[in-house]
């Protein structure tokens, strides 16, 4: 029996001319995509991209020039800001993680010049990840079905909507004393309604997804449900080449 053990090495092309691997991980928020996006990603050795980040900092410079993030006309100054100075440390910016940003972030990324503005960065990190590394990891709410449609593995990650309010609700009640679980679960379902019907790359679970649903797992666990489904694709990718006689490109994970 072959047993697969993922290491840093794993899945990592041995000439240039591969094209990378692409995990795409979507889901509502505190679903846990992203402490799973960043767990694949650090197992793996791929870089990784938190996309909701992009559009976390150009709420943040809306807010901070006094605009308002659900107007184009207020949002395109923040925007080119945000270009061209789009850095791994202003993405790292613990103030792109406020209520307000977060708030903030999900009027912008309802305004389809935003997004487009934003998809060819997103689209060249995936196939040139920095590092030179063999992959990457991009975690959002369009991954799978607008950014990344051809990725090689996507995620679905959800959990039911009083466990994401809990989570954020933890997460927050340390610097947000007057912050209530109830205000949090209202302010969760009007941003989820939101994101799954706005016009442009509304949240929604790819063809091709699977779905992990976090509800009672912790984030060690739903790491090791992703990995299973990441070895098994890539041990059925591997029978059916052996079926068809073709050679299986050497971009996925060796026995």
């Amino acid at each position: 029996m072959t047993v697969l053990n993922f290491r840093k090495t794993d899945f990592v092309p041995q000439d240039s001319s591969h094209k990378k691997v692409v995990i795409a991980v979507d889901g509502p928020a505190a679903s846990g995509k992203g402490t799973l996006a960043k767990k694949l990603a650090e197992r793996l050795g791929y870089a990784y991209l938190d996309t909701g980040a992009l559009y976390r900092a150009v709420a943040m410079a809306t807010l901070e020039i006094g605009g308002d993030p659900s107007k184009l006309q207020d949002v395109e100054p923040a925007l080119e800001i945000i270009k061209r100075n789009l850095t791994p440390e202003l993405l790292a910016n613990p103030s792109l993680r406020t209520p307000e940003v977060s708030e903030g972030a999900s009027k912008v990324a309802a305004i389809p010049e935003v997004r487009q503005a934003l998809l060819d960065y997103q689209r060249e990190f995936a196939a040139n990840p920095p590092g030179f590394v063999g992959g990457a990891v991009l975690d959002g709410r369009d991954i799978g079905t607008v950014v990344c449609p051809e990725a090689s593995i996507k995620f679905f990650v959800t959990a039911a909507p009083e466990e994401r309010a809990r989570r954020r609700f933890e997460e927050l009640k340390a610097t947000k004393p007057e912050l209530t679980y109830e205000k949090v679960l209202a302010d969760l379902k009007t941003r989820d309604m939101r994101d799954s019907t706005r016009a442009t790359a509304p949240t929604a679970v790819a063809e091709d997804a699977y779905t992990l649903d976090t509800t009672h797992l912790n984030p060690a666990q739903t790491l090791e449900e992703a990995i299973g489904v990441i070895r098994a694709s890539f041990l059925a990718e591997t029978n059916d080449n052996a079926r068809t006689g073709k050679t299986a490109k050497n971009n996925g994970p060796q026995p």
